[in-house]
């Protein structure tokens, strides 16, 4: 067996092949702990939802607005002032973050 020798170990891709192999036989023996009771296709496969009962998909969802809203609202000032600056354009965008990114550079340039 040859080895890679470098400054700062070496590399032996059989050795490196069988400690896969062996990580594989101890996963697969901690695999086999599990239980065989699961039944695959029964009530055992559905989605715990506190008890409730699954519904359509559309029902499942949480909009952004629903989710965020005492934080929205909380800050409805900025937003929108936020919605007055916002137009789509990504070169807009690209050019504030370089503006922004100057400035940066340029105050911890001073200190």
């Amino acid at each position: 067996m040859f080895s890679l020798e470098s400054g700062s170990g070496f590399w032996n891709p059989i050795l490196w092949a069988l400690i896969v192999f062996i990580a594989f036989i101890f996963l697969y023996g901690i695999r086999g702990f599990g239980k065989s009771a699961y039944k695959k296709g029964t009530e055992q496969t559905k989605v715990f939802l506190s008890g409730n009962q699954e519904g359509s998909p559309m029902d499942m969802q949480v909009k952004a607005s629903n989710l965020y809203w005492g934080f929205t609202s909380s800050m409805k000032t900025l937003y929108t002032g936020l919605r007055k600056l916002h137009n789509g354009n990504t070169s807009d965008y690209i050019l504030w973050f370089v503006l922004v990114l100057a400035v940066l550079f340029i105050i911890i340039g001073v200190m």
